[in-house]
């Protein structure tokens, strides 16, 4: 059996276990019945836990794919899903939903649904942006300072918002930018894993491309690989799995980056095929497990991968071993 093999199990079997205690940390012991029956009394905070471990899942798939993508493209281990400024953008238009419309009465079983719906049209408007500029930008690095620029002028402008805005509305914000992993519901995980089915395809189409483009720009001609439609497949996947993954759940921040860092530490990076898978089960593993840690210690999810990813990242930047 190849190590990679070897690599997988071991991470998958992580996977199960980590999903498990998942389901069984809270408030309130369950029994396996609660989550089989459900006339069980506590059959709905079993249905929430389950959606937890889901919405985890999901998120372990797309963000670290989107990051896999985002630093292959650039060859930059540093790049991550809010490089092109989607997150930020996701954000601003959170941002725009909770503050103006406070005049409004909303149905509190909708909150959570329009939040979503602000920050996937927010994010799926900055893909559109981004593809439009993208034949402007010759050199890769103009779509970074790009990014760098949106999401610089994101972050004034809901500091603006939040400035003038409401104790109540304020607070739904802070919530929502804490990643609210505990409130996804079952019809809401079927539209985001719609998305990341979709992101993933485009994904999958993105691998071969990008081992060509991993030999320089020469090479990558001479081997038929068209670095227009990579670019444009690039931007599209990696909008989609992140921008999906900030509606439901919040800006999930770092993972984007450190998980790849991670994969290739542990495998040969020049594999890219198997790179990817490995960043999905490592990425799915890592967020099940932050996912208990902040019901044990009660501290946002948002706050979990910060405190994780930022002396990450800075190990990163004191290393030597930079490139990709």
């Amino acid at each position: 059996m190849s190590s990679f093999r070897i690599l997988c199990i071991i991470i998958i079997a992580g996977i199960f276990i980590s999903m498990l205690v998942n389901l069984n940390i809270g408030y309130i012991d369950l029994a396996i019945s609660d989550f089989i029956n459900s006339d069980s009394d506590n059959s709905q905070i079993a249905q929430l836990r389950v959606n937890r471990g889901l919405a985890m899942l999901l998120a372990g798939i797309s963000i670290p794919t989107s990051g896999f993508l985002l630093q292959e493209y650039f060859q930059n281990p540093l790049a991550g899903p809010s490089v092109l400024g989607i997150t930020s953008v996701a954000s601003l238009s959170v941002a725009f939903y909770v503050f103006l419309s406070r005049d409004y009465q909303i149905p509190d079983f909708l909150q959570n649904s329009f939040i979503s719906i602000s920050a996937i049209a927010g994010s799926l408007l900055l893909m559109v942006v981004l593809l439009a500029f993208s034949a402007r930008f010759t050199d890769k690095s103009f779509l970074i300072i790009f990014g760098f620029l949106i999401s610089a002028l994101a972050g004034a402008v809901v500091s603006v918002l939040q400035l003038y805005a409401e104790n109540e509305s304020l607070k739904s914000y802070i919530l929502w930018s804490f990643g609210a992993n505990s409130q996804v519901s079952a019809n809401q995980l079927w539209v985001l894993a719609g998305i990341v089915l979709i992101g993933l395809a485009l994904s999958f189409m993105s691998i071969k491309p990008l081992i060509g483009n991993a030999l320089g720009i020469a090479y990558a001609k001479s081997f038929g690989v068209n670095l227009n439609q990579l670019k444009l497949l690039i931007i599209v996947a990696s909008s989609l799995l992140s921008a999906s993954v900030t509606a439901f759940l919040g800006p999930i921040l770092f993972i984007g980056i450190v998980v790849p860092h991670f994969s290739r530490i542990i495998y040969n990076p020049s594999r890219l095929w198997q790179q990817w898978i490995l960043n999905m089960i490592l990425g799915v593993l890592i967020m099940e497990v932050f996912s208990v840690a902040s019901e044990l210690t009660l501290f946002p999810l948002n706050v979990i991968t910060s405190l994780f990813g930022i002396p990450v990242i800075l190990m990163m930047l004191m290393s030597k071993k930079m490139a990709v």
